[in-house]
């Protein structure tokens, strides 16, 4: 029998065309932890974003090459609270930053959660499994 992904971590990495503006958004709004970061490694700056005791983060990099995203509307992270107040916790500071909550096209995560852009415009939605 084959096990699959017994012991694997999970990265999403996804370039970005200004790495300080993510940086603030993804740890002073969304409460992320810097968890590394690199300088110039193959002409790239980059940081590792998420918290310390997961099994995943984020990682967004940043060099000389001017990209233009293309993102559909389904295309988006979805980050489950299993906590009502780490919910609401969140949503608080997302209104305190001015960000704006959005309508998804899958009527999923209209009833589940609450949808926003970041500062590429990438979609996440924030649910509460409570």
């Amino acid at each position: 029998m084959l096990i699959w992904f017994s012991n694997m971590k999970l990265r999403f990495a996804r370039h970005t065309n200004d790495l300080k503006r993510i940086i603030e958004f993804y740890t002073k709004t969304l409460n992320f932890e810097i968890l590394g970061e690199f300088k110039n490694h193959s002409n790239y700056d980059g940081v590792f974003l998420g918290k310390q005791d997961l099994d995943w983060h984020l990682e967004f990099t940043t060099s000389t090459k001017n990209i233009i995203h293309s993102f559909v509307e389904d295309d988006l992270i979805a980050l489950y609270s299993d906590s009502k107040a780490e919910y609401d916790a969140i949503l608080k500071s997302l209104t305190l930053n001015n960000i704006s909550f959005i309508k998804a096209e899958n009527p999923y995560w209209n009833l589940n959660g609450k949808m926003f852009l970041d500062p590429d415009g990438f979609r996440i939605v924030l649910v509460n499994l409570n």
